[in-house]
């Protein structure tokens, strides 16, 4: 027998986390197309991180860690849009 206990996790969490990071490498892509690709991941991921973050707060803090790795890749990306990335570079 064996004792291994299964700790819940937040695949959520885990989803937001790899759009954003997919919207940010996708962001620098030049004539529109990174405006496009990037920010909507990025936009997809950043409503995934809200519904992750409410999900973490109801697991006592599950995939709380994704979440803010998450929303550091949307700010990220979302400044780097605001500056000309995606459209210009």
């Amino acid at each position: 027998m064996s004792s291994f206990i299964a700790r819940p996790s937040n695949p959520t969490a885990w989803a937001a986390f790899w759009f954003a990071l997919a919207g940010l490498v996708l962001m620098p892509i030049p004539l529109f197309i990174g405006l496009i690709l990037g920010g909507g991941l990025s936009v997809i991921a950043a409503i995934l991180a809200v519904i992750a973050l409410f999900k973490g707060i109801a697991r006592n803090g599950k995939g709380i860690a994704p979440v803010v790795f998450a929303g550091i890749f949307i700010a990220i990306t979302w400044a780097g849009i605001s500056v000309g990335g995606g459209t210009i570079w």
